[in-house]
């Protein structure tokens, strides 16, 4: 049984008090709940004061937007997986589209953040998805195919059972549509035949593939309780921590708390 796991990518926002604010009321609404893992992903310059917010709360986890390749060197402007660990984060989002279409992320280039995430043992959250216009003329799944090859290239059983896949439909994303729950299902039966041929059926249903694009309390449920969606890489929704909360608690229960 894969256990769901929900992350809060809040992308350019929350200073510091204010994500401090967010950990403080989040945790008054989950409590210490270990049915869903939860992890949130703040802007590097709030890494630290999330940590310190969550003291010894051990059913919240901390991730990072992005990471650099290298261990190390001349490479300004970048944050390598070991500045992350030191910061006491665990997951990390990689290939996330707008990392993809504005800073011109390649699969190459994805693939060797992912394989440094690895040796770092940072998890990598790896985001896949099609724009509409791949969707409209039907090359979803070629699409898909091409991300999931190149991205996760190498990588051996063991990685993958360590590697959180998000499936984002890029014309999702901050859009306000949302793909309905059976497309969604659709493509994520679909990375999961993927990561088969990648490896084998039985890593391949181990991995665990989330679904990110205007998640929000209205759709949790839906989304969730498809048998291949397993959690959801929250955005916009997951500025506000008891609409976030909220859609935690549709991944606990497969319904949500009014």
């Amino acid at each position: 049984m894969r256990k769901k796991i929900v992350a809060a990518n809040w992308k350019m926002n929350m200073l510091q008090a204010e994500a401090a604010e967010f950990v403080k009321d989040l945790l008054l609404e989950i409590g210490d709940m270990s049915a869903v893992e939860v992890v949130i992903v703040p802007p590097f310059t709030a890494i630290a004061k999330v940590v310190e917010s969550l003291d010894k709360a051990q059913n919240i986890k901390v991730g990072a937007q992005n990471m650099h390749w290298e261990h190390s060197g001349a490479f300004t402007g970048e944050i390598s997986a070991a500045l992350l660990r030191d910061l006491f984060v665990r997951y990390v989002v990689l290939g996330h589209s707008e990392r993809r279409q504005m800073f011109h992320e390649t699969d190459e280039i994805v693939n060797r953040k992912v394989r440094a995430a690895l040796e770092a043992t940072l998890r990598p959250i790896v985001c896949v998805g099609e724009t509409l216009e791949q969707r409209e003329r039907g090359s979803v799944e070629k699409i898909l195919s091409l991300q999931l090859h190149g991205s996760l290239a190498g990588l051996s059983g063991k990685d993958l059972h360590e590697t959180v896949i998000a499936y984002e439909p890029v014309w999702a994303i901050g859009t306000g549509r949302n793909a309905t729950p059976e497309q969604a299902q659709e493509a994520h039966a679909f990375i999961r035949e993927t990561l088969t041929e990648l490896s084998d059926a039985t890593t391949a249903d181990r991995v665990r593939i989330q679904y990110g694009g205007s998640v929000k309390v209205e759709n949790a449920r839906a989304l969730m309780s498809q048998p291949d969606i397993d959690g959801a890489l929250v955005g916009g929704a997951s500025l506000d921590p008891r609409s976030f909360a909220q859609i935690v608690q549709a991944a606990a229960n497969d319904e949500v708390v009014e």
